[in-house]
């Protein structure tokens, strides 16, 4: 079994207000950009549990070391 080193952390250096959406591109290598306007536009068009996960995500994955 091997150990993954590329983990989901959140990165509240480059983070806005939790961390989610940079930890997101971090851990994708997607554009940070975006991942941010994907969110919102998820948010806005109707998709409620958009904010429900993403404070859960918030308040439960671990946070980067810097």
């Amino acid at each position: 079994m091997s150990v993954r080193t590329n983990a989901f952390r959140l990165n509240k250096s480059e983070g806005k207000i939790m961390g989610v959406c940079a930890g997101l591109a971090d851990y994708t290598g997607i554009d940070l950009m975006l991942i941010r306007v994907l969110t919102v536009l998820l948010t806005v068009c109707g998709v409620g549990s958009t904010i429900i996960l993403y404070l859960l995500v918030g308040l439960l994955a671990p946070s980067n070391r810097y």
